[in-house]
C-alpha cells in the first residue's frame, strides 16, 4: 500500500526543511489570520473593553489549546520514527491508537474546562465588567475541543509523514470559514464575543475535516480492526511522548495566566493594550512554530533511519534560517507595526491613544529580541524529534519562573512594562537549557 507524504532520510537537509516549513508557515499564517480578523472586528465593533476581554481569557484559552497540541505533537514523534523506518504497519497501529487516546482526551478536556471556567477567572483577577463576556467566550471555546483536537490530530499526522500542503489548504479553508462566520455573528447577528468564539470553533471543525478527507483518501487511515483495538503497552510509550510535550506547553501557558493575572490588576486600557500586541506576537511566530514542526519531523524521520549525520546538519540549517526569518520578521514589525495594531485598537481618542503606545512598547521590544523566539523552537522540536521530551518540558519550567518573576518582582523596579521584559527573559532561560540539553545529546551521536 503506498503512503503519502515526504521522505526526508534524503537529499539536502536545507532544503527538505524548508520544503516542509514554507506551507506549514503560510497555513499558520492563515490560522493567525483569523485570530486577526477577530481581533479587529471585536475592537472596532464591540470596544476596547471586548478587546480587553479576549486579552483576559487568552491564556486560559491557550493552556487547553497548547495541552492539545502537545498531545498530538507528542504523538506525532512516533509516527515520524516509523514513517523513516518505513514500518508502515507499526505506524498504522499508532496512528489508530493515538486516535482513541485523542478522543478520551477531548471528552475529558471539555469537561474539565468548563467546570474550572468560573474559579480561573477569579483567580486571574479578572475585571468585574468583563467577567460575562470572558465566561460566554470560554464556555464556546472549551467546548468545541473535540474539533481543536481532531484538526491538531489530523494535522501532526500529515505533518510526521512530510506532507504540509494538506495542512495548509485546510487552514485556507477555516480562514475563509471563520472571516465569514465572524462577519455575519458579530455584525449580522449581534452575537459579540460569543459569536467570535463560535466561529474560530467552526473553522477549527471545517480544517479537521478536510485534513481528514485527505488521510482517508491515502494509504494512512486505512486501519484494521488490529490497528484500532487498544494497546496498552502502546498507549504508555504514546502518552511517554505526548504528555512531557503537553505538560511543557501547559506549564508555559499557566506561567502566562500568572502573568495575566498581574496584568489584570492594571486597567482596561493596559490590558487591551498588551492584548493587541499579544495577538500580534501570534502572527509574527508562526514562521518559528512552523520551522519547529518541520524540523520535528525531520528529525524524527531520521533518527529512525539511523542517519546521525544527516541530523546534526538538518538542525544547524535549521537554526540559520530561523536566525535569519527573525532578523527579517522583526525588522518588518519595527517598520510596520503601528499601522497593523491600529487595526485592532482604532486610532483617535485619548484611551485608544495610550493603548497604542503600550502596545508599541511590547512590540519594539518583541521584535529585537525575536531571533531568540525562533532558534527556541528549533533546538525544543529538534529534541523532541530524538524522542527527547523531558528536556523541552524543563525548558517550559524555566519559562515560567522566568516569566511569572520577572512579573511579580520587576514591577516595583521597572514599572508595568516589566511583563514585556519577563517574556525575552522566559526565552532566555528557555534558549539555554535547550542549548545544552542538545549539544548534550548530539555528542553521543553514533559517527
Amino acid at each position: 500500500m503506498q503512503i503519502i507524504g515526504r521522505n526526508m532520510t534524503q537529499g539536502r537537509p536545507l532544503k527538505q526543511i524548508l520544503s516542509l516549513s514554507l506551507p506549514l508557515v503560510l497555513g499558520n499564517v492563515c490560522q493567525q489570520v483569523y485570530t486577526v480578523v477577530n481581533m479587529a472586528v471585536v475592537g472596532n465593533v464591540l470596544g476596547l473593553r471586548a478587546l480587553a476581554t479576549l486579552g483576559a481569557v487568552d491564556a486560559f484559552n491557550w493552556m487547553m489549546l497548547s495541552f492539545i497540541q502537545g498531545l498530538a505533537q507528542g504523538f506525532s514523534i512516533r509516527i515520524a520514527h516509523q514513517f523513516g523506518a518505513c514500518d508502515f504497519e507499526g505506524m498504522r497501529k499508532t496512528i489508530g491508537n493515538a486516535c482513541s487516546l485523542a478522543v478520551m482526551s477531548a471528552g475529558v478536556l471539555m469537561a474539565v474546562g468548563v467546570s474550572l471556567i468560573a474559579p480561573v477567572l477569579h483567580m486571574m483577577n479578572t475585571p468585574g465588567d468583563i467577567v460575562s463576556a470572558s465566561r460566554a467566550y470560554l464556555q464556546v471555546a472549551f467546548l468545541g475541543a473535540p474539533a481543536t483536537m481532531a484538526y491538531n490530530l489530523f494535522a501532526a499526522i500529515l505533518r510526521a509523514v512530510g506532507d504540509g500542503k494538506a495542512p495548509l489548504r485546510a487552514m485556507f479553508s477555516a480562514a475563509a470559514v471563520n472571516v465569514a462566520l465572524d462577519l455575519l455573528l458579530i455584525l449580522g447577528f449581534h452575537t459579540g464575543v460569543r459569536g467570535a468564539a463560535l466561529s474560530t470553533v467552526i473553522a477549527q471543525a471545517c480544517a479537521a475535516l478536510f485534513c481528514l478527507r485527505k488521510l482517508l483518501r491515502s494509504g494512512v487511515l486505512k486501519l484494521s480492526r488490529r490497528d484500532v483495538r487498544p494497546d496498552a503497552g502502546l498507549m504508555a510509550k504514546l502518552l511517554g511522548l505526548g504528555l512531557p510535550v503537553a505538560l511543557q506547553s501547559t506549564v508555559i501557558a499557566i506561567g502566562s495566566m500568572i502573568v495575566q493575572r498581574v496584568i489584570n490588576g492594571f486597567d482596561v486600557i493596559f490590558v487591551a493594550g498588551f492584548t493587541a500586541t499579544n495577538k500580534l506576537y501570534g502572527v509574527v511566530e508562526p514562521a518559528a512554530i512552523s520551522l519547529g514542526h518541520a524540523l520535528t519531523a525531520y528529525v524524527g524521520q531520521n533518527r529512525g533511519a539511523g542517519a546521525f549525520d544527516r541530523i546534526r546538519r538538518g538542525v544547524r540549517a535549521g537554526a540559520l534560517a530561523g536566525a535569519v526569518a527573525a532578523a527579517a520578521i522583526g525588522g518588518i514589525m519595527l517598520l510596520f507595526g503601528r499601522n497593523v495594531l491600529t487595526l485592532f485598537i482604532g486610532s483617535g481618542g485619548r484611551e485608544a491613544e495610550q493603548a497604542l503606545g503600550y502596545a508599541l512598547n511590547y512590540l519594539r521590544l518583541m521584535s529585537s529580541f525575536l531571533p531568540i523566539l525562533y532558534l527556541l523552537h528549533v533546538y525544543r522540536s529538534s529534541l523532541q524529534g530524538l524522542g527527547d521530551t523531558v528536556t523541552p518540558m524543563l525548558s517550559g519550567v524555566a519559562e515560567l519562573l522566568m516569566r511569572v518573576g520577572a512579573a511579580l518582582f520587576l514591577p516595583a523596579v521597572i514599572g508595568f512594562e516589566a511583563v514585556f521584559v519577563g517574556e525575552i527573559l522566559a526565552w532566555v532561560g528557555a534558549d539555554a537549557m535547550l542549548f545544552l540539553g542538545y549539544w548534550s545529546r548530539s555528542r553521543r551521536f553514533p559517527v
